[in-house]
């Protein structure tokens, strides 16, 4: 940092081929209201000074302390010289980033941890607007504890994701791509595979379930509105087969014991509707009722239950379940759902439940074996589609979704 005249100004370097021009002048023309407001070096003073920790992160993530002030002054310079401070940081930051392509590109190319550095800068985004509008900032929504930051695994979707896992450490991921076919990536152990397509032609996101290792089954909803699915035997992939149906939403499959298939959809009247494979052939569709505003979610933590949560007609997570007897009434757990649910479960008689909330956020709500525990958000990330959630072993817990690039993010827990 350098001074002239009382004010600070800062040389920033950043590889020539990054970096054409700053895509706003440091000490532009200001309006009235703009020159009015604290300035660049009081925010930052005052951010250091009652947020350290985010300075801490941040060397934690291997960024020096000169890069550290760099990444502060061009994020808070860039805030306080807009004129409308209406929008949430999140959308700040996106339009800091698209006037300046450099800048990703910039910390890319010096390693940081993309993740944790946006995150930190939202945050830093946040407390500066709070500032400057006389507000008290909001406090902060990071990750819940032994929660990953979220990082990118490429693609281009056009639907929410889709995971499975037969066998720890193993983690399979689906999702519709920009053609309509059906995409493909996994986790062996070691390392993400490439994305490859599995073809077909899908209306929804996919569901998908795995009863038994090397084993996955696939479901969709095809063009004539039927249920469509594909499965993989440890050796290749089969070809699609049509189960009939009539399809109002993407479908969710769970399973209860080897070759036992449960596959839930929302159909006409937007009620509930399930087809199970009993291990010989497929049972008729059976109508379970409800009514639905989005496609359900389901899970198998036994041999005889099934879980099976929507988003209401009210926007709130609605759940039925199977007992080995008989199917229970829908109950409400209330919250604001802005996408369908998803479900997993680490244990018997465990459930995590996640949905998009409000300001695009994930939110996650969980039956410890005795009572359901309150909302809680994962942080201030924005997601654009519901999110999906598989646990391969009782300390893990994987979650996708759709990130703002139409990517797919990854984030996950040990606990």
């Amino acid at each position: 940092m350098y001074m002239y005249n009382g004010y600070p100004y800062y040389y920033v370097y950043v590889p020539v081929h990054y970096y054409p021009t700053l895509n706003y002048p440091l000490y532009a023309q200001r309006s009235p209201q703009q020159a009015a407001r604290p300035g660049v070096q009081e925010l930052i003073q005052r951010i250091r000074r009652e947020h350290s920790n985010l300075y801490t992160q941040l060397e934690q993530a291997g960024v020096n302390p000169q890069t550290i002030d760099t990444l502060m002054f061009l994020t808070i310079n860039y805030l306080r010289n807009q004129q409308n401070l209406n929008r949430t940081p999140t959308q700040i930051y996106n339009q800091f980033q698209r006037d300046n392509p450099w800048f990703p590109l910039f910390i890319r190319s010096m390693n940081f941890p993309e993740n944790t550095v946006n995150r930190i800068l939202i945050r830093v985004i946040e407390l500066a607007l709070a500032y400057i509008k006389g507000e008290s900032p909001p406090p902060e929504l990071g990750p819940e504890k032994g929660w990953s930051d979220w990082e990118s695994l490429g693609g281009t979707l056009l639907s929410a994701p889709s995971a499975s896992s037969w066998g720890a450490n193993r983690l399979d991921v689906f999702a519709r791509g920009n053609d309509n076919a059906l995409y493909h990536i996994w986790w062996d152990g070691n390392r993400w595979s490439n994305w490859e397509s599995l073809g077909g032609v899908l209306t929804s996101a996919p569901g998908s379930v795995s009863w038994g290792p090397n084993r996955i089954d696939v479901f969709v909803r095809g063009t004539d509105d039927a249920l469509y699915h594909k499965w993989w035997d440890g050796t290749r992939w089969s070809n699609w087969e049509s189960l009939g149906g009539t399809l109002t939403s993407g479908p969710s499959a769970s399973s209860r014991r080897s070759n036992q298939l449960d596959v839930f959809v929302r159909g006409t009247g937007n009620r509930l509707y399930k087809r199970t494979w009993n291990g010989s052939y497929w049972e008729t569709w059976e109508d379970l009722g409800g009514n639905l505003a989005s496609e359900p979610a389901a899970i198998s933590w036994g041999p005889n239950r099934i879980d099976v949560f929507a988003r209401g007609m009210n926007n709130d997570l609605i759940h039925k379940w199977w007992d080995g007897s008989r199917w229970s009434d829908w109950e409400s757990l209330g919250g604001t759902l802005t996408s369908a649910p998803a479900v997993s479960s680490k244990r018997p008689n465990h459930l995590d439940v996640f949905a998009r909330g409000a300001g695009n956020r994930l939110f996650k709500r969980t039956w410890n074996g005795t009572r359901w525990e309150p909302w809680v958000s994962l942080g201030p990330t924005q997601i654009t589609s519901a999110p999906a959630a598989v646990s391969w072993g009782p300390n893990r817990t994987d979650v996708f979704a759709r990130g703002q690039n139409n990517e797919l993010i990854h984030r996950y827990q040990e606990s």
